[in-house]
């Protein structure tokens, strides 16, 4: 009795953990329930449904091809936009120059915008027309005047392998004009060009509409980009606002004024050295010289060329006189104007005018630069200053 009596205590006694326990209940184990997974979120949910997956993929790329077509739809609309904007900060300062003499903002916005109105007016009625004409007399003449060139002493005295290979070179450019298919090209590109001419127009009016807003509005949607800034960064982005567009407004009048000076000087040195086609490189030299540091170079070969199947003599004087303005431009006139631009690399300023002239043309070289500059004054002015005080 007592027997039993102490194998029962031990049996109670026995720890819940005990295997033999375990082993002795195995109806018991079997009861417990085992505790509820998870459900699957995110990525792995997805995977399960690969349907749902491939439609909302579908609208995806639906929705990136939809938003592409309208970009495209409206590239001319933000390029218009665009030039207008950088054309308001580079007359901004010439306004700003007004403000600090005592005249009111809204009288400088006219008195401006009337100069700009007048300068575009003066472009279009009589800088154009001459400029049309003596594109249609150069591309009318040039062969005549490149055979006159070959049959000049001073192209007889070249090596004969330049001369042959010149002298091919004409002789296969005049054999491509003559085909029929190259007639109806021209023809075609002359079609465009009429067409190009009254998009132009119409496009200059949209230009100046949005330029007279943006320069008239320019303070106010400053104001409007700081309110949308903490209260505790509102000076340091005001600050560097200020800067970029002060740099970006600096850049494209001192391109501009220098750029038109080269068209003067151009203008000036073919016509009383007595060469053709004055306003025609006027124009072009207007143009090749907004990309800074090259471009007077490149149209020093230019002119020089074009000038040289008048007379070697003309060409040696144009470029002699070209020569010396660009110097003279380099250490006087450039240090004067562009004051307040930032000094950009020269890789930066060839990289920078490709890839304008690659996407935009003209325009993109334009633009190209005064980018590069608020790009560069950012990084000095932000990313450097951050970086220092990582120790």
């Amino acid at each position: 009795m007592s027997e039993l009596s102490m194998g029962s205590a031990k049996g109670a006694s026995a720890p819940a953990g005990d295997p033999k326990l375990n082993e002795a209940t195995p109806a018991t184990a079997s009861h417990v329930e085992s505790p509820s997974l998870p459900p699957r979120r995110g990525i792995l949910a997805l995977l399960e449904r690969p349907l749902t997956v491939a439609f909302v993929a579908t609208l995806g790329v639906l929705g990136a091809l939809i938003v592409a077509i309208a970009l495209g739809s409206i590239t001319t609309l933000l390029l218009q936009i665009a030039l207008a904007m950088f054309i308001a900060l580079g007359l901004d300062p010439i306004v700003r120059a007004l403000e600090r003499r005592g005249m009111k903002r809204s009288r400088g916005i006219a008195i401006v915008f009337v100069g700009y109105a007048l300068v575009a007016a003066g472009f279009l009625f009589f800088i154009l027309p001459p400029v049309v004409t003596q594109i249609a007399e150069f591309v009318q003449n040039l062969p005549h005047s490149v055979e006159e060139m070959i049959a000049t002493e001073w192209f007889a005295s070249l090596p004969v392998d330049l001369q042959f290979a010149v002298t091919g070179a004409v002789r296969q450019a005049a054999e491509t004009l003559s085909q029929p298919e190259t007639i109806a090209a021209i023809g075609g590109g002359v079609l465009g060009a009429a067409a190009g001419l009254f998009s132009s127009i119409s496009a200059g009016f949209i230009i100046v509409a949005l330029t007279l807003y943006f320069l008239a509005s320019l303070t106010g949607m400053k104001e409007a980009l700081y309110s949308l800034v903490p209260a505790r960064d509102r000076g340091e982005v005001a600050g560097l606002t200020e800067q970029v567009t002060g740099s970006v407004g600096a850049s494209l009048l001192g391109s501009l004024t220098l750029s038109a000076l080269n068209g003067v000087v151009v203008f000036l040195l073919y016509f009383f050295i007595g060469l053709p086609y004055a306003a025609l490189m006027a124009l072009i030299a207007f143009i090749i010289t907004f990309i800074p540091l090259f471009g007077s170079l490149i149209f020093l070969i230019l002119g020089s060329v074009v000038a040289l199947f008048s007379s070697p003599t003309q060409a040696l004087i144009f470029a002699i006189g070209y020569f010396i303005y660009i110097q003279v431009e380099s250490y006087v006139v450039s240090p004067r104007v562009m004051t307040k631009a930032i000094a950009i690399p020269a890789a930066l300023v060839l990289i920078g005018a490709m890839a304008g002239a690659a996407m935009m043309g003209v325009v993109g070289v334009l633009l190209a630069l005064p980018v590069i500059a608020s790009i560069l004054l950012i990084i000095r002015e932000v990313v450097v200053p951050k970086q220092n005080l990582k120790v």
